[in-house]
C-alpha cells in the first residue's frame, strides 16, 4: 500500500450509491443473492440480540475506539450485501470504491457451549421464546456474559478489507459489525449458526425436564397430555366418566316395549294406540259385558 493510493479525491455519498448500485445489479444478474443492510431511522439495533452483539463488542477497547466510525457507514446504507456462514461473515461496502469485508470467527468450543447448554438448562420455555430475547436474568446473564457468554471475543475475530486503509478495523469492517447486530434483529439464530453450535439444544434440554415427569407410586417416567400434544402434535380429547358414557349410551338407543296379547281389546287394529292409560288390561267381564250392549243396540234398531 502506498500513501498516494490513500488519498483519493472525495466522492459524494450519492455518487457512491450510484456506483454500488451498478456494481451490485452485474452480481445480481451472475447469481448474487444480494442482502443488503438497511436501517430506519438511528438506531442501528433494536431487539435484544442485535442489541448486545453491539454493546458486546463496544465493551473492549480495541474496538470501541473505532467501531464508531462504521455508524454512519451502516446507517446510509453503504453496506451493500452482508451474508453470515459459519464461523464467517462476507459483505460488500461502499466506499471510494465497492469493498469486500471478510470476517472470521472461531467456532465456540465444545467445552464452552456445554458449560453454556448447562448454565440454561430447564430455563428457556420455548424456541420463540429464545429467539425473541425473552429470557430470565438468569439465562441473559450467561449468554451475553463479557468471556463466557455467546459473542466471540476479540482474539476470536479475525478482520480483512480490501480497502487501502492500514488498519485491522477499517469503518468499513466496523460498518459490517454493525450491520451484522442489524441482521440480528431480523434473523437472530444467525448468531448460532455463525458460532457453530445449534440453538435447538437448548431448547430440548429445557423441554426434557419438563415434560418427563416421575410418578411418585411406580417410579416410571410418564409424559403428561400437554407435553405430548406439543411433542408429538396430538390432540387429546378429554376423559369421559362412566357414568356421563352409560347416560349417552342410554339416550342414543329408542326403546320399543313389545305389547302382550292382553293389552290387545277385540276389535283393536295391531299398532294402534290404546285410548286407555298405559299400563291398563282389559279383564274378560268388560269385553263380554261390552259384547252384550253392542247387541241390544242392533235388536233395537
Amino acid at each position: 500500500m502506498s500513501w498516494g493510493r490513500s488519498w483519493r479525491p472525495y466522492v459524494s455519498v450519492g455518487e457512491r450509491r450510484a456506483r454500488a448500485f451498478l456494481e451490485m445489479e452485474k452480481l445480481r444478474k451472475k447469481g448474487w443473492k444480494i442482502q443488503p443492510v438497511k436501517i430506519a431511522g438511528r438506531q442501528i439495533a433494536r431487539t435484544f440480540w442485535g442489541r448486545s452483539w453491539c454493546e458486546h463488542l463496544e465493551k473492549f477497547s480495541d474496538f470501541e475506539n473505532r467501531l464508531p466510525r462504521g455508524q454512519t457507514y451502516v446507517r446510509n446504507g453503504s453496506v451493500c450485501h452482508l451474508e453470515i456462514k459459519p464461523g464467517k461473515i462476507a459483505a460488500k461496502v461502499s466506499g471510494s470504491d465497492l469493498y469486500d469485508v471478510t470476517i472470521t470467527i472461531k467456532a465456540l468450543a465444545k467445552p464452552h457451549w456445554k458449560r453454556l447448554r448447562e448454565s440454561c438448562a430447564g430455563q428457556v420455555a420455548s424456541l420463540l421464546e429464545l429467539l425473541q430475547g425473552r429470557l430470565s436474568d438468569h439465562v441473559m446473564s450467561f449468554v451475553t456474559d463479557r468471556d463466557k457468554g455467546l459473542f466471540p471475543k476479540p482474539r476470536e475475530i479475525s478482520m480483512d478489507c480490501s480497502c487501502p486503509d492500514w488498519a485491522d478495523m477499517c469503518k468499513h469492517v466496523a460498518a459490517v459489525m454493525y450491520g451484522v447486530g442489524a441482521r440480528f434483529d431480523e434473523k437472530p439464530e444467525l448468531l448460532f449458526l455463525l458460532r457453530g453450535v445449534d440453538h435447538n439444544e437448548l431448547i430440548s434440554r429445557a423441554t426434557a425436564k419438563s415434560i418427563v415427569a416421575k410418578t411418585r407410586k411406580t417410579g416410571r417416567r410418564t409424559l403428561d397430555e400437554q407435553s405430548i400434544t406439543e411433542v408429538f402434535g396430538i390432540e387429546i380429547e378429554a376423559p369421559v366418566n362412566a357414568v356421563t358414557r352409560a347416560a349417552a349410551s342410554t339416550s342414543s338407543k329408542v326403546v320399543t316395549r313389545p305389547r302382550k296379547k292382553r293389552d290387545l281389546v277385540a276389535g283393536e287394529p295391531t299398532g294402534a294406540s290404546p285410548s286407555r292409560p298405559r299400563g291398563q288390561v282389559a279383564d274378560a267381564t268388560t269385553v263380554r259385558n261390552a259384547s252384550s250392549r253392542t247387541g241390544r243396540r242392533r235388536k233395537r234398531s
